[in-house]
């Protein structure tokens, strides 16, 4: 079991002037101890969980191309883009770009989106929730051709590419492993055995069905099941001194024995830094090996 750390809010003790500070020294730590990935959102405005909308919140691929510098081993991601906030062959590049930079770190995390406020108060297209599903499917489609090195035309639904050129090549192998996050079942998954190298889904009493239903996906699609990583959303909490650390260890037995390969989440008190180092090395030793 990995440990993937999601950054939800950047309204840091020091405020905006110190955000960029702030946020490095998070992330070194993070990246110091055995965090698996290091993730942050891909809104525009804060999100009704966290906060009112004009809470902070910064542009997630600047953000990650920050944080490659600042950090050497973890996999930098975003849970996750929303489909329709950037063309996809624009998509395409800015991940390789953060791959290349980041020595092979970079991921494409991937979603229908789903925040209309947002792309309304930006100005930015929100199409219908059918028509966002067939955006995701091509983008993904571009993304493959892209980093397959492909340069003839793509003749989309939605979207034309004279020539797809996307150099320098990505340093990933095959290329920047695909998250997608999201538990529909007739679309997202289906998404996830077609194209996909990791799915992430949020918890709740039906997450073991959703693992089923991934699993007749991949048995329709031709694909090897335990080839996907399956990730889950978690809300890391061990406690100011460590005190819950053994509960949340039993927490990730529970999501390990259902199934899934890594937990990506925030951390309670993370500017604090402390509870990352607790869970480095209290729960992260824990859990390697179930």
């Amino acid at each position: 079991m990995r440990i993937g750390l999601q950054i939800p809010d950047f309204s840091s003790p020091g405020g905006p002037a110190r955000l960029g500070a702030d946020l490095a020294t998070v992330a070194r730590t993070a990246d110091d101890v055995g965090f698996s990935h290091i993730a942050v959102m891909d809104h525009f405005f804060q999100i009704g969980l966290i906060g009112p909308p004009d809470r902070e919140m910064l542009e997630a691929y600047t953000t990650l191309g920050y944080l490659a510098a600042c950090t050497s081993r973890a996999s930098l991601v975003t849970l996750v883009t929303g489909t329709v906030y950037r063309h996809p062959g624009v998509l395409a590049k800015i991940v390789t770009t953060l791959d290349v930079l980041s020595g092979g770190r970079g991921w494409l995390g991937i979603g229908a989106a789903w925040n209309a406020e947002e792309a309304a108060g930006l100005g930015i297209p929100f199409p219908p929730v059918a028509e966002r599903f067939e955006r995701l499917e091509e983008t993904l489609q571009i993304c493959l051709q892209m980093w397959r090195g492909d340069e003839s035309p793509y003749q989309g639904t939605h979207y034309e590419l004279e020539r797809p050129l996307n150099y320098p090549k990505a340093l990933s192998v095959p290329h920047p492993p695909i998250l997608i996050g999201g538990g529909g079942e007739q679309k997202t998954l289906r998404f996830v055995a077609r194209y996909a190298q990791a799915c992430n889904l949020f918890p709740g009493p039906d997450l073991a069905r959703k693992l089923d239903v991934l699993r007749a996906h991949c048995d329709a699609e031709g694909r090897v099941y335990d080839e996907i990583i399956k990730t889950c959303y978690h809300i890391f909490d061990v406690g100011p001194r460590g005190e819950k650390a053994a509960e949340v260890v039993d927490q990730l037995g529970k999501l390990a024995e259902m199934g899934f390969d890594a937990a990506i989440g925030a951390v309670a008190n993370v500017w604090d830094v402390t509870p990352l180092e607790i869970i480095g090395s209290q729960v992260i030793p824990a859990v390697a090996d179930l």
